[in-house]
C-alpha cells in the first residue's frame, strides 16, 4: 500500500499542476491544516529537480500568505475560529505560553519556531491574537520558511539520485520516521 501511494505521489508531482496543489497545501497547512507541505515538496523536486528553486519558492510564498490568513484568524477571530483551531490541535496551553514570550522576545518567537516541528499555524494565529507587528511578522516568516524550504530543495537538487534511491528502497522506514515527526512536532507542543 505504502508503495502505490509513493508512486501515485511521485506521478503527482510531476503534474503539470502540481504547483497549484502545492501553493493549496502550503496556504492551508500555515493556518488550519495539520500536514506540512514537505510532503509535497519533497516528491515535486525528486520529480523536477530542474525546478527545486521554483517549488522551494512558491512554497515560501503561499506559506506566508497562508500565515496571514492564520494571523488575520488570530487577531479578528480568535475568540471563535481561533479558539476552535487552537482547541483542535490540543495547543491551548501552548498558545498561552507563546501569546507571553511575544512580550519578552518577539520577533525571536516566530524566527525560533518557524524553523522547528511545532506547527506553524500556532505561530501565525498567535501572533495575530497577540496583535504582533505585522511587518516583522511577515519578514520573520519569510526568513524560516523560506529557510526551511530552500534548504529541502537545496539538498534535494544536489543530492536527489542518492535520496530516492534511499526513499525508495526504505520506503516503510522513510514513512515511518514522517509520521514520528509530523506527531512529534505535535507531542513537543503539547507537552514542553
Amino acid at each position: 500500500m505504502i508503495r502505490k501511494l509513493y508512486d501515485w505521489t511521485m506521478r503527482v508531482a510531476e503534474h503539470p499542476r502540481a504547483m497549484w496543489g502545492l501553493g493549496a497545501i502550503s496556504f492551508a497547512e500555515s493556518s488550519f491544516f495539520p500536514i506540512p507541505p514537505d510532503v509535497v515538496v519533497v516528491p515535486m523536486v525528486l520529480a523536477r529537480r530542474e525546478q527545486a528553486w521554483l517549488i522551494a519558492t512558491v512554497c515560501t510564498l503561499t506559506s506566508v500568505a497562508g500565515g496571514l490568513f492564520g494571523y488575520a484568524i488570530g487577531y479578528y477571530l480568535m475568540e471563535t475560529l481561533g479558539a476552535w483551531l487552537v482547541q483542535l490541535y490540543g495547543m491551548q496551553a501552548k498558545a498561552h505560553q507563546f501569546e507571553e514570550s511575544y512580550a519578552e522576545w518577539g520577533l525571536w518567537v516566530i524566527l525560533i519556531k518557524g524553523l522547528t516541528p511545532i506547527p506553524y499555524k500556532l505561530v501565525t494565529i498567535v501572533s495575530g491574537a497577540a496583535h504582533f507587528a505585522l511587518l516583522p511578522f511577515v519578514v520573520a516568516s519569510l526568513i524560516t520558511r523560506g529557510a526551511r524550504f530552500f534548504l529541502i530543495a537545496a539538498l534535494l537538487r544536489a543530492y536527489g539520485e542518492p535520496i530516492r534511491d534511499f526513499i525508495e528502497r526504505r520506503l516503510t522506514l522513510v514513512t515511518t520516521m514522517f509520521l514520528v515527526a509530523l506527531v512529534g512536532g505535535f507531542a513537543v507542543l503539547r507537552y514542553i
